[in-house]
């Protein structure tokens, strides 16, 4: 089939080298979000899904807005099959939605409905659910609500962290994605509606989601913090200062009130409502991150201060 893709992080990127890769289908173009600013020297960058573009000489199209009539126009042009997308970043309207023939398919990471939105990683380790998985499904108005082509499943490991899981659920969902396509182009796959049960929400995560809140239950702190690494990232107030925090280890101690700091030989560790975690690395204001155990020997903390 004739494709456009449309994608713009690098979660999206095996799924384009995939289908670059792919004898049966050709990438005709690339639709990515515009070029912005990133890194500490705010340097013009192209999203990793536009960079992969360039180095295969495929047409790259940066829409400010999915409306934009120039783009559209062009998507007409390309006469596109199918327009297959990850984590593109824009909404898309019906007037883009009807231009190819076998219309948009999305991959989604989770097994839809579970999880409709922009954090559905995130939120399944939040939430602590011990399988997850990625989903194709036909685009539609509504968010994430289109019949499903197929799924792959992934268990949730304990130690899981949203980056370390949506790097496996991007290549095992590139497979699907690529195994999606060929079956509508040979026409022995059709969409299946999605069960009207079991329908949840995960919208965007911001920072101020992503507060560790050491008067939960160490469980509950573990999952968040994991859920927000790499990001937006977890932190917490230390000195009415942002304090950042990488995963923690649960632990058996007791004894510690919520975010109390105990300052030991090989490791440091922080009450909760439960037991204590002990703290791995972390990051102070104006710091590099670090072990906390050297944080805390170049810090004095005093008996009883507090994690908040």
């Amino acid at each position: 089939m004739r494709i456009v893709f449309a994608g713009t992080p690098e979660p999206a990127v095996p799924a384009l080298r995939a289908l670059l890769d792919s004898a049966r289908h050709e990438v005709a173009a690339v639709i990515t979000r515009p070029d912005a600013r990133a890194g500490r020297g705010r340097k013009v960058l192209r999203s990793p899904v536009g960079a992969l573009a360039d180095e295969h000489g495929v047409e790259v199209l940066t829409p400010a807005r999915a409306t934009d009539p120039e783009f559209l126009a062009r998507l007409a042009e390309l006469e596109p099959d199918c327009c297959p997308v990850v984590a593109y970043g824009a909404l898309l309207r019906q007037q883009a939605l009807d231009i190819p023939r076998h219309g948009w398919v999305n991959l989604h990471f989770s097994l839809l409905p579970a999880w409709r939105g922009a954090a559905p990683v995130q939120s399944a380790i939040r939430h602590g659910d011990e399988i997850t998985g990625a989903a194709t499904f036909h685009l539609v108005p509504e968010l994430d609500a289109g019949p499903v082509y197929g799924v792959v499943t992934e268990p949730v490991r304990a130690t899981d962290t949203s980056g370390a899981l949506l790097d496996r659920l991007a290549i095992s969902g590139a497979d699907l994605l690529v195994a999606t396509l060929d079956g509508i182009e040979d026409g022995s796959l059709q969409a299946r509606p999605q069960p009207a049960e079991g329908v949840s929400y995960a919208p965007k995560v911001t920072p101020e989601d992503a507060k560790a809140d050491f008067a939960a239950p160490a469980l509950a702190v573990d999952r968040l913090i994991r859920s927000v690494t790499p990001d937006p990232g977890a932190w917490a107030w230390f000195r009415d200062e942002r304090f950042k925090l990488g995963p923690v280890t649960r632990t058996e101690e007791t004894g510690l009130a919520p975010g109390e700091i105990d300052v030991q030989r090989r490791r440091v560790l922080v009450g909760t409502a439960t037991e204590a975690v002990q703290l791995g690395e972390v990051q102070a204001q104006g710091k590099k991150r670090m072990a906390a155990t050297d944080w805390a020997r170049g810090t004095r903390i005093e008996q009883g201060e507090r994690l908040q």
